[in-house]
C-alpha cells in the first residue's frame, strides 16, 4: 500500500525535478517554523512555539539522507535547542546578511546553491532564496516573497508548512514510502 499523499500531483514536472535534487533544506524560524508571533515576556526571555508535525518532518527528511540548516536574523537559546532536537547540522543565528550566511552554509556543506532549498517568509529571506535551486515561502507572506517563490505551501508557517515540504522532498527523491513503512510496520504489529 502506498502512503503517498496527493500533494506532488500539484507539482509540475520542473518543479519535481527541483524537488528531487534537494540535498539540505535551509529554514528561517518566525514565521516558518513558527506562526510568527513573538513573545516576550516581562524578564526578556523571548519564547516561540513550535509545530510537533515540523518536528517529525524534519527527523524524517535527515533519516532520508537530507541535511537541515537554519538561518535567522534572531538569537534565541530554543532555537539552538530545537534545532538540536530536530537533527538541524547547520545553525546560524544573528544573521542580519542571510545571503551571507547561505554563502557560508554552501563553503561549509559543499553544496551548490542548486542543490539547496530555502524556505522564507519575509523579504529579508529574498536574498537565500534568489540564489538557491528550490525556493519556498509560506501563503501569508507579502506578495514580493510570493512572486519570487518556486513554492508556496498549502499550510502556514508554524502550522504544518515544514513538514508539507519534508513530505514533499521525500516523495520526490522516492523515500517517503520508505520513512512512513516503520510506523506502519509497527502498527500492523500490534494488530
Amino acid at each position: 500500500m502506498s502512503t503517498n499523499s496527493p500533494l506532488p500531483e500539484l507539482l509540475n514536472p520542473e518543479l519535481k525535478a527541483r524537488f528531487k535534487n534537494i540535498k539540505l533544506l535551509v529554514l528561517d524560524v518566525d514565521g516558518v517554523m513558527t506562526d510568527g508571533g513573538l513573545t516576550i515576556g516581562d524578564d526578556g526571555q523571548e519564547y516561540k512555539t513550535f509545530h510537533a508535525h515540523d518536528g517529525l518532518g524534519m527527523k524524517l527528511l535527515k533519516a532520508s539522507g537530507v541535511e537541515l540548516a537554519i538561518i535567522t536574523g534572531r538569537t534565541s537559546n530554543v532555537v539552538k535547542k530545537r534545532a538540536e532536537s530536530t537533527g538541524v547540522a547547520h545553525f546560524y543565528q544573528g544573521a542580519e546578511d542571510k545571503l551571507a550566511a547561505f554563502y557560508d552554509l554552501m563553503k561549509a556543506s559543499g553544496l551548490q546553491a542548486n542543490q539547496c532549498a530555502f524556505m522564507g517568509d519575509d523579504v529579508v529571506d529574498l536574498p537565500p532564496m534568489l540564489q538557491c535551486g528550490l525556493a519556498l515561502a509560506v501563503p501569508n507572506s507579502p506578495a514580493l516573497v510570493l512572486a519570487h517563490a518556486h513554492y508556496v505551501t498549502i499550510k502556514s508557517g508554524g502550522q504544518g508548512a515544514v513538514r508539507e515540504v519534508c513530505e514533499l522532498i521525500m516523495q520526490a527523491q522516492g523515500t517517503f514510502d520508505g520513512q512512513m513503512a516503520q510506523f506502519l510496520t509497527q502498527a500492523s504489529m500490534a494488530n
